[in-house]
């Protein structure tokens, strides 16, 4: 974990030297996470040969349905960029909306994957993905946190 850590802060900073504008760099940031991130979670799941393939099956469903989600809080970010130098408290007001839209989106995203996770592993399995997974978020969040400003009204 301490390794994928180091990844995705390298990813974050490094990127955007590479990409050619905010959608590339999005896209570039999401290929490089998918598979580091799968790494990360094969290495700490450690599951037996039974419980692999129905696992990873469902993984994929799941970050595929993530990615979804996931655009809504892309969508608010770019808003956000881009109203940034004459941001009024409508605009702030609106964009935060998305932002608690995408959080309530999220979590009922996992309650709903978590519960067919408890289906095919064991339900400390299934809590242990969902544990990896929000630690995951927290190191992208801390990420984020640390590049997007406070918003100024105007």
């Amino acid at each position: 974990m301490k390794k994928f850590t180091l990844i995705v802060s390298y990813i974050f900073i490094c990127t955007l030297t590479f990409a050619q504008s905010v959608d590339d760099y999005i896209e570039v940031a999401r290929e490089v996470l998918k598979t580091e991130k799968k790494a990360a979670i094969a290495e700490a799941m450690n599951l037996t040969e039974t419980d692999s393939g129905p696992f990873w099956e469902l993984y994929n469903e799941f970050n595929f349905e993530l990615g979804k989600v996931q655009n809504m809080r892309i969508e608010a970010i770019k808003d956000f960029a881009g109203n940034y130098e004459n941001l009024t408290d409508e605009k702030a007001d609106e964009i935060w909306l998305k932002v608690l839209s995408y959080q309530q989106q999220l979590l009922k995203l996992k309650k709903t994957y978590y519960k067919k996770f408890k289906k095919i592993i064991s339900a400390g399995q299934a809590a242990k993905y969902f544990q990896i997974e929000n630690k995951i978020e927290a190191l992208i969040n801390a990420n984020l946190a640390a590049e997007i400003p406070l918003i100024e009204t105007k």
